[in-house]
C-alpha cells in the first residue's frame, strides 16, 4: 500500500507542477531529455534490485534451506517491480530491443536448463533442445557441434541463449532464474506453485541430483542479470548508447520513440501476447511469470511504467520522486481533448489491472486460474483489462496524431501484430 501511495503522490506532484499550466508546456526536447532521465533511474533501480537478488542467491547457495529459498524468491519478486516499469522503454529504441532478450525472454522451454516432470514430454518438433538439461549433462550437442559443458559459467549460458535460433531456448535472464528458484508449476490452472525444494542446492543432502551444477547455473545466471542491467542503466546516462540513439532522432523522432513504446507495450505486448494468448488458449504456459505466480504484479507495474512516462514521474525504490516535464504536459497544449481521452483510458486500464492484482494478492485467485477454462469471473477480469489496453493504445495514437508523430503500436512479437486490433475484442 505504501508503494502505491508513493507512486500516485508522485503523479499528483506532477499534475500540480505541470498539468494546470498547459500554456507553459515545455519544449519537446525537454520532455525527451526527462524521459531519458526516467529511463536511467528505472534501470538503475532494476540494477540495484538485481544485486539484492544476487546477495539472496549467494545466501541460499551458502545455506540451502527453506528460509533462504523464500528470501531469494522474495528478492526475485522485488527485482521485477522496477524492471516491469522499465518495459515502456522498449520497442522504440534499438539499443534496448537488441539487449532485452538477454534479460526477459519468454516463453521458455525449461527442459533446456534442468529436470522436468514426465508430463513435460521428451521432445518438441519445434525445438531440438527441448530437454537438453544442461544441469545434468557435461557434454551437450547444439546443432552439429558438441559443446563441453563441464563448467557451467556465464559464457556457456550466453552461448545457449536462443540456441539453434529457437526463441524459447531461454538460458539467461529473469525467467531462467525464476525457474531455478521455483521449479515447474505443475498445478495448471489450479492453485499453487513452489515445487522446487531448497535441497536441490544442498551439496550434502542433494535432491534431484547435480546440486553443485545447479548452483553454478543459478549463480552464473544471476551474475549475468546484474551485468546486463548495469549495462542498460549506463546506456541511458548522459553519453550512453540508448540516450544517444534517442537524441540522434531529434525532438520529433524522440517523441515518436516514446509513443511507440507506450502504444506497443499497451497493445502488441500486454493486450496481445501476454493476455490474449493465455485467455484464448486457457493455457498457464502463456502466463509470463508462470513459475512464481507473479504475473499480476508484472501487469500492474507495466501499466505503472506507462503512467510514469505520461506524467513524467518515477518513484524510485528508496521512495524519492523524480518529476519533470512529462508527455501529458506537451499533449495538453497540443490537444486537450485527445489528452483527456488518454487520461480516461489510462484510468480505466489501471482500474481493471488493479482488480487483477488485488484479487491475486488476496489469495482468492491467481492469474493462471483467471485464464482457466470455465472460470467466467476470472476470464472477464482479464478480458476487461485487455479491452481497456486496446482502447488505451488507440488513445495513445490520438495523442501521437495531435503531436504530429508516427507511432507503430504493433511493434511486439506475436498476436497483435499478426491479427490486428479487431481480434483483441
Amino acid at each position: 500500500m505504501l508503494r502505491k501511495s508513493l507512486i500516485y503522490s508522485g503523479f499528483l506532484a506532477v499534475f500540480t507542477m505541470y498539468g494546470a499550466q498547459a500554456a507553459e508546456a515545455p519544449p519537446a526536447s525537454a520532455v525527451t531529455a526527462h524521459y531519458a532521465d526516467l529511463a536511467a533511474a528505472t534501470y538503475g533501480d532494476s540494477s540495484a534490485k538485481a544485486r539484492d537478488l544476487q546477495a539472496a542467491v549467494d545466501a541460499l547457495l551458502a545455506h540451502p534451506e527453506a528460509t533462504t529459498l523464500a528470501a531469494a524468491r522474495a528478492a526475485w519478486k522485488a527485482a521485477r517491480v522496477p524492471y516491469a516499469q522499465s518495459e515502456v522503454f522498449r520497442f522504440g529504441n534499438a539499443t534496448v530491443d537488441n539487449w532485452e532478450p538477454r534479460v526477459n525472454s519468454w516463453p521458455m522451454d525449461e527442459g533446456l536448463i534442468d529436470y522436468v516432470a514426465p508430463s513435460y514430454g521428451t521432445h518438441s518438433d519445434q525445438n531440438p533442445l527441448y530437454t537438453l538439461n544442461v544441469v545434468a549433462n557435461t557434454k551437450i550437442r547444439v546443432g552439429a557441434r558438441m559443446i563441453d559443458a563441464s563448467t557451467i559459467d556465464e559464457p556457456l549460458l550466453r552461448e545457449l541463449q536462443q540456441g539453434e535460433g529457437v526463441e524459447t531456448n531461454v538460458s539467461t535472464g529473469y525467467h531462467a532464474i525464476e525457474f531455478l528458484l521455483w521449479g515447474q508449476d505443475l498445478h495448471g490452472t489450479g492453485p499453487g506453485a513452489r515445487e522446487r525444494p531448497a535441497s536441490d542446492y544442498d551439496l550434502a543432502h542433494c535432491t534431484h541430483g547435480n546440486c553443485a551444477r545447479r548452483a553454478a547455473y543459478l549463480k552464473a545466471a544471476t551474475t549475468l542479470l546484474v551485468n546486463d542491467l548495469s549495462e542498460m542503466a549506463a546506456d541511458w546516462k548522459p553519453g550512453g548508447k540508448a540516450r544517444a540513439e534517442m537524441q540522434a532522432k531529434g525532438a520529433t523522432g524522440g517523441l515518436g520513440e516514446i509513443l511507440t513504446g507506450l502504444g506497443s507495450l499497451s497493445f502488441g505486448e500486454m493486450a496481445g501476447e501476454r493476455m490474449k494468448l493465455g485467455l484464448m488458449l486457457h493455457d498457464p504456459e502463456e502466463e509470463q511469470d508462470c513459475f512464481s505466480d507473479n504475473t499480476h504484479n508484472s501487469h500492474f507495474y507495466d501499466e505503472t511504467g506507462i503512467l510514469n512516462i505520461w506524467h513524467g514521474s518515477y518513484t524510485t525504490s528508496d521512495g524519492h520522486t523524480l518529476a519533470g516535464p512529462g508527455l501529458r504536459t506537451l499533449a495538453l497544449k497540443a490537444d486537450p481533448v485527445a489528452t483527456k481521452r488518454l487520461d480516461a483510458a489510462l484510468d480505466r486500464t489501471m482500474v481493471a489491472i488493479r482488480k487483477i492484482k488485488t484479487t491475486a494478492d488476496s489469495g482468492a485467485m491467481a492469474y493462471d486460474q483467471m485464464i482457466g477454462a470455465g472460470n467466467a469471473m476470472g476470464n472477464k477480469m482479464v478480458q476487461d483489462a485487455m479491452e481497456a489496453l486496446v482502447a488505451q493504445a488507440r488513445a495513445i495514437e490520438g495523442v501521437a496524431t495531435a503531436l504530429h508523430v508516427t507511432v507503430d503500436a504493433n511493434k511486439s512479437d506475436k498476436t497483435a501484430s499478426a491479427n490486428g486490433p479487431a481480434n483483441l475484442h
